[in-house]
């Protein structure tokens, strides 16, 4: 019987977009949000869940995630990562979970 190699968890880079719910802790006024998270998973795909999962149980409203890669490929890809961003990288593998790291949240203009 062989046995199955574990894929080891990596550390993906998700902006999701978020839409107004109650209890959702952003900005009155707010009609939204976009999120930067730090999710570990196996795969960008289990990262996807796991911070949708988690975005759910803390009652906000998860509309788009797109998806950036691993430190690595964002490497690749020319992205800078300061000292704090990779810190938060490495805490996420660590801990296998999800950090928020930044809350932008939307306004419409023209709205009050």
């Amino acid at each position: 019987m062989t046995e199955k190699k574990k894929k080891p968890q990596q550390v993906y880079t998700l902006l999701v977009e978020v839409g107004r719910k109650t209890g959702d802790g952003l900005p009155k006024g707010a009609s939204g949000a976009g999120l930067i998270c730090f999710a570990s998973g196996i795969d960008e795909a289990e990262a996807v869940r796991e911070t949708v999962a988690i975005l759910k149980q803390a009652d906000m409203a998860p509309l788009d995630v797109t998806g950036y890669g691993t430190a690595e490929e964002r490497a690749a890809q020319g992205h800078e990562m300061d000292e704090d961003e990779t810190a938060l990288m490495d805490r996420a593998l660590k801990e296998n979970s999800v950090i928020v790291a930044q809350v932008t949240p939307f306004f419409d203009k023209g709205k009050p």
